[in-house]
């Protein structure tokens, strides 16, 4: 397995190909809206001490002549859906969402790829998928390779941009033994953990796996046996995101639109989006609400569903928790789908519907009989003595 890893992509992106702002110390203003934290920095930030996710003021004194760019949520997640493109273009299946929520819920600047599948195609070797990936990518890109994904990951931060690092063996975790359990953090998932491991005296990777795995999951939950199992290996098959059409709408917004405005806004972009026959009856499973700001910068963020859906009525309400959270006011709201779900045939049987569109089919074809036999064509039954020795007493029919 390959990762790819872009070094400090949403700070490449913001800089617009403006190189020498990255020999400068430099780095990514907190997100509007969002903590103060300080986003992507270049090396010459990390000289002074400035590192990724330190509060601003706390970045300020410690450089005070610290450069900071504005974020582009919008036009990172815009380049990277290109820059996948043209890795599928080399004939790999890509996976950006290790966590299996669907869509491309992973961090911009990384993704996974098999090789077994695309060898053949690159002369044999993994020396020639390399290559291939570069001429594609055609910027600076780190690659490891190792068994499994998190220690592909590891592999790649460990690389240079020139040179691949591959971790061999039955786990790949043989050189990384003595690796310091800080390096667990590279995964945001478990960032907490690792400073808790740490301050426990848990401090290589080698350590932290000469526990038991019931010693971690009383410990620390979960998430410490995920971990623990990540790093001996043991994780899911590789998901390839889906190659699909885009399906996106966006929206001009008035002056000052705020409130209701904004929610009617959304609930325009929903119809859109569900009635775009590029979806072919697909329910949505994640989604990115965009927003171009007023006064300067982009807004966005990634709406999960719990279940895949396609009524607008719940989507609504899901995207409305997030329109609340905008930062400023908007000139442009977009909405793209992130991940489908499992298609749902137009003729599935009435019984397998939702609630609520089961409810409403019934509606309809009660209507429709009203329509034909008039008022009495539909009726209900309606318990009236259940008790009663004379059955027809015990109910009554009524007009639906």
């Amino acid at each position: 397995m390959l990762c790819i890893v872009l070094p400090r992509f949403p700070l490449v992106v913001a800089a617009d190909g403006r190189r020498e702002l990255l020999t400068q110390p430099l780095a990514l203003a907190p997100e509007a809206g969002r903590t103060p934290l300080i986003g992507e920095v270049t090396p010459a930030a990390e000289a002074l001490g400035v590192r990724r996710g330190l509060p601003l003021g706390e970045a300020l004194a410690r450089c005070p002549g610290l450069r900071l760019l504005t974020s582009d949520p919008v036009g990172v997640q815009l380049r990277w859906d290109g820059l996948l493109e043209r890795l599928e273009g080399i004939g790999a299946a890509v996976e950006t969402d290790p966590t299996g929520n669907g869509g491309t819920g992973g961090d911009p600047g990384v993704a996974w790829l098999a090789t077994h599948g695309i060898r053949r195609l690159h002369g044999g070797s993994l020396d020639g998928i390399v290559r291939a990936i570069r001429d594609a990518l055609r910027m600076p890109v780190r690659i490891g390779a190792a068994p499994s994904r998190f220690l592909a990951l590891v592999a790649a931060h460990r690389a240079r941009t020139r040179r691949p690092v591959v971790l061999s063996g039955d786990d790949g975790l043989g050189v990384l033994r003595d690796e310091s359990i800080e390096t667990l953090g590279i995964w945001t998932e478990y960032r907490a953990l690792a400073v808790s491991l740490d301050r426990l005296g848990v401090g290589t990777f080698g350590a932290f796996l000469a526990l038991s795995r019931g010693t971690v999951g009383e410990r620390f939950g979960a998430t410490g046996q995920r971990a623990y199992d990540l790093l001996r290996g043991q994780e899911a098959p590789l998901r390839p995101r889906e190659r699909v059409g885009r399906i996106e709408a966006d929206l001009l917004l008035p002056e000052a639109a705020s409130g209701e405005h904004l929610r009617q806004a959304v609930r325009l972009l929903i119809d859109r989006v569900l009635a775009d026959p590029q979806r072919r009856h697909r329910p949505l499973r994640s989604l990115l609400l965009q927003a171009t700001l007023v006064e300067r910068g982009t807004w966005q963020d990634r709406v999960v569903l719990r279940e895949a859906t396609a009524d607008a009525a719940r989507i609504a309400m899901a995207l409305g928790l997030r329109i609340d959270q905008l930062p400023a006011p908007a000139e442009r709201l977009a909405l793209r789908v992130d991940g489908l779900g499992a298609p749902v045939p137009g003729d599935r049987p009435l019984l397998e519907e939702d609630r609520a569109i089961r409810r409403a089919r019934l509606m309809e074809a009660v209507a429709q009989v009203r329509e034909v036999a008039g008022p009495e064509g539909a009726l209900r039954v309606v318990e009236i003595d259940p008790g009663s020795r004379i059955p027809e007493r015990r109910s009554a029919l009524t007009p639906f």
